[in-house]
């Protein structure tokens, strides 16, 4: 939606409004996330306004998650459910009881809000949420990638619409709209947002990419929102494809390993894959040999996934042998170049061995 001719401030249009809810009209039952800030307003007017319009249209409802953060949060939800009743809309707020940690709080509040919504979409029967996550959010995302050197999966930064659970997706609509416009949206409704004044509190690294002076900086570099959120689509576009041949290539290399402990074992084959789809057919089998998750127990970095494949690269163009540990896994590579990836065995005093970088063998 960068490329439209509307003005930066100005609220969006119908026609920007369909389009860009269109991934949803297969969605039963749809859950809007919504704090009261004007983000998340929009979405609530959008949707409603969307729901008005002619169409097969999903059943939507809304929650907003109450931290217990601030003394304002508990009218904040008030409000919401006021303006979510004046549109028809079912509304709860979700409570996140018990102690907040000292540190991370940020973290452990997001992973309290999308827990909340998750349940609470699975009690009401719904499959997918929505969040009002926009342009500047994921500029701000990629930004944070780039610092971080991050792979090309996260360079796609956040995607427009993920699984999140078997029966549940997680979406966002609003992930190439401007801020502006969406604040503009609310303007325009003649309702006033709530304020969080963690948002711009710089103790938070996002919160420093918003000022005036890290927005500059970037802007001279040419990292304009309008880019950023370009190259988030494109490397989310690389990641997909690579996904699917990755996908077919673990399919035809990685089997069940059923001695000793179980696990899988992949065929010498993989050492011809280039490095990016070796990488990647590597981190599934550690995840199958973990039981089958979409993920290890133990997150993978991808700084120690590289070392690891680095490692049995060397092991293996030398003719030699390699045991090496990752994420819970023990990783052995034979003299035939196969690869076997076995659960970690525990220490005789039945604490698992501290996890070590890769030593070939």
């Amino acid at each position: 939606m960068n490329g439209s001719s509307h003005a930066k401030d100005e609220p969006l249009a119908p026609d920007e409004v369909d389009a860009a809810f269109l991934k949803l009209v297969d969605s039963r039952h749809l859950l809007l996330a919504v704090s009261g800030g004007p983000d998340s307003l929009a979405l609530l007017i959008t949707i409603a306004g969307w729901l008005d319009r002619a169409g097969r249209k999903p059943r939507v409802s809304v929650a907003t998650v109450d931290h217990g953060l601030r003394a304002e949060s508990a009218a904040e939800a008030e409000a919401v459910a006021r303006i979510s009743a004046g549109f028809g809309l079912a509304h709860a707020t979700l409570r996140w009881h018990g102690e907040k940690p000292a540190h991370g709080i940020q973290e452990a509040a997001r992973a309290a809000r999308y827990r909340l919504l998750a349940d609470h979409a699975a009690a009401i029967g719904a499959d997918c949420i929505a969040t009002a996550h926009h342009g500047d959010d994921q500029a701000e995302t990629v930004l944070m990638r780039l610092a971080a050197g991050s792979g090309i999966a996260g360079l796609a930064a956040m995607r427009p619409r993920v699984a999140v659970a078997p029966s549940l997706c997680l979406a966002r609509p609003f992930i190439a709209i401007p801020k502006a416009r969406l604040a503009a949206t609310v303007t325009a409704a003649g309702l006033v947002p709530t304020d969080d004044p963690s948002n711009r509190d710089p103790t938070y690294a996002r919160a420093r990419l918003r000022g005036s002076a890290a927005r500059a900086a970037a802007a001279t570099l040419g990292l304009t929102r309008e880019r950023l959120v370009r190259l988030a689509a494109r490397a989310a576009r690389a990641d997909e494809a690579l996904a699917s041949v990755a996908q077919a290539e673990a399919a035809r290399l990685i089997h069940p390993f059923a001695e000793g402990n179980g696990g899988v074992e992949i065929l010498a084959e993989i050492f011809r894959l280039p490095e990016e789809l070796m990488l990647r057919v590597l981190e599934r089998a550690i995840a199958e040999a973990a039981g089958g998750a979409t993920s290890p127990t133990v997150p993978l970095r991808l700084e120690r996934l590289e070392a690891l494949a680095s490692s049995l690269r060397r092991a293996q163009a030398a003719g030699g042998t390699m045991r090496a540990t990752l994420a819970g896994m023990l990783v052995a590579l034979d003299a035939g170049g196969r690869v076997r990836i076995t659960p970690e065995p525990p220490r005789r005093r039945g604490r698992r061995a501290p996890e070590k970088p890769p030593t070939s063998g």
